[in-house]
Parts: structure tokens; sequence; C-alpha cells
């Protein structure tokens, strides 16, 4: 089932991932990250694949991890969500939605992401 929501703590992993990884890479980028967060502590983390069109959330619910996984058939995720800077960048529910849909939330006029 579904169970993430606007009441989660969401947080966008900002360096690209090879998303043919899998329950044990993604948490383990969590845990060695050299932040306090861990995996399994009911928070949500975003991964993006190097072209932004793929986007995988880890999340641990009760009894064992979920991973859910997005493609966008056209566009792109926003290029300026990413800063290689920061390793972990906390997001809104509102910014996740967007994210998801493959629109840019730092404009007034809000269409698809097609820009590399």
């Amino acid at each position: 089932m579904f169970s993430i929501n606007e009441n989660n703590s969401l947080y966008l992993y900002s360096t690209y991932v090879d998303l043919r990884k899998g329950f044990n890479t993604l948490s383990g980028i969590v845990t060695n990250s050299g932040t306090n967060l861990r995996p399994s502590d009911g928070k949500v983390y975003l991964f993006v694949n190097r072209s932004r069109n793929t986007l995988k959330l880890l999340h641990w619910e009760r009894g064992g991890f979920v991973i859910y996984h997005k493609r966008l058939e056209q566009g792109r995720m926003s290029k300026l969500m990413f800063n290689e800077k920061i390793q972990f960048t906390p997001l809104r529910w509102d910014e996740l939605v967007l994210l998801m849909e493959g629109v840019n939330p730092n404009t007034r006029r809000r269409k698809r992401f097609n820009i590399s």
C-alpha cells in the first residue's frame, strides 16, 4: 500500500545514482553519506538517475523497505534541484509532487522541464 504522504520527511540525494541498484545499495548510500540519517528511520529518500527521467523512493515501512519507482515518459526532472555539494536536501511534499510530474518547482509558469 502506498503510505507516503505530507507527514513524511523527504530527502533528495543530490548526486545522480545508477538506479539499477536495489534495497541494499540505496540504503548503504544513506548510511555512508556522512550525515546522521538512517535508512530505517521512516524518512523517505529520493534518488534520481543521470538523465533525470527516473526516480526511486526508498522508504522504511513496518516490516521492511519499500522502493517506489517512477519513470517519466516525457521531459526530465529539473536540474536546479540537484547540488553536488550537499548530500541530502530536504524536500517539501509539494516539491516532491512537482518533481515526480517533471515540473520545475522554481518557476512561476508550470511546464514540463525538457532542457538538458
